[in-house]
């Protein structure tokens, strides 16, 4: 875990357990599983979607066993779609480290993937949760894997516009971010008023942070992402910097460099300076804002306590981050 959460120690303390959680459930007689896995939970991640799911199971009352169990389900489905993505993307590095599919081949990190989901629903089988809550992290998945065929769908600019970048990634990300802190409140009994209003705020946040992540594609650097900082363009998939950016393509330059069968280094430097210069990193900024925006209005709305103070702070925190 890095050092996003080190202003809260207790929340740090149950994110420990939640990791605990993790490594008991990814162990196997294949030793090579677990070896496989256990990199992508050491080196880095934030571990944003269970830390989200534990704060809002404080506005109610809950059993922790059963809400660290739940946010350790969470972020093993996380890393599941993880792994299965870095294949489509023939990506070499993610968090860092080698990803799996690129140490152990493709073949194996489906199989990574696909044992990954199923310890999720083994999990899901040791306590009561409510129907309801299993219900909607099922849909959760299923807009997860329609935004990605979405997204695959519409490479190399096919239809890129706006709505169906916001059609993206409202499956692809926001989703896990509003199962998470719906998922968190409704099994703590809160109020269904407050349990939707958790649910909203996660997908405004996971909106202004996929956004923010596909602008520091434009602006940030291999080293600081910890994976290759223009691999979506690579692959064909036109995130929002891009897509405004070639609304103000008056000259028709963006547009043929990117109809080039293959980039290279010089093409793709001069791509990065034409987002920035054609306002692509500015107006997908300002989009973001308003995502954001969004989420701290509804948190203002939230009962006041410690959870409320840390949801909005980590909110803000995201939107500035740079990495």
């Amino acid at each position: 875990m890095n050092k996003f959460w080190n202003d809260y120690p207790a929340l740090i303390e149950e994110l420990n357990e939640v990791k605990s959680i993790i490594k008991q459930n990814i162990k196997s007689r294949e030793s090579i599983l677990e070896e496989s896995i256990s990199p992508m939970l050491e080196n880095g991640g934030k571990m944003l979607r269970p830390a989200f799911l534990i704060l809002a199971s404080r506005f109610g009352e809950c059993d922790l066993e059963k809400i660290h169990n739940l946010a350790a389900v969470i972020e093993m489905l996380h890393m599941a779609t993880l792994v299965h993505d870095d294949i489509i993307d023939d990506a070499k590095l993610r968090r860092g480290c080698d990803t799996v599919q690129h140490k152990y081949g493709k073949d194996y990190a489906v199989y990574t993937g696909d044992f990954l989901f199923c310890q999720c629903f083994n999990m899901l089988a040791k306590y009561d949760y409510s129907m309801e809550n299993l219900r909607d992290i099922s849909k959760a998945l299923t807009k997860i894997c329609m935004g990605e065929i979405t997204q695959y769908n519409l490479r190399y600019g096919k239809n890129a516009s706006l709505r169906n970048y916001i059609r993206i990634i409202s499956g692809k990300t926001a989703a896990l971010f509003a199962i998470s802190l719906y998922a968190g409140a409704h099994e703590a009994k809160c109020h269904e008023s407050i349990t939707n209003s958790l649910g909203k705020i996660g997908y405004n946040a996971g909106m202004a942070f996929q956004i923010i992540d596909d602008i520091l594609d434009f602006s940030g650097n291999t080293e600081r992402l910890g994976k290759s900082a223009l691999r979506d363009l690579q692959k064909g998939y036109y995130t929002l910097p891009l897509i405004y950016a070639l609304e103000n393509d008056k000259d028709g330059r963006l547009k043929k460099l990117l109809n080039n069968e293959s980039l290279s280094e010089i093409e793709i430097e001069e791509i990065i300076l034409l987002v920035n210069k054609n306002s692509g990193i500015n107006r997908a900024k300002a989009v973001a804002d308003k995502y954001t925006e969004r989420a701290i209005e509804r948190i203002a709305k939230l009962p006041d306590c410690e959870a409320k103070e840390i949801i909005a702070a980590s909110v803000q925190k995201l939107l500035n981050r740079e990495y």
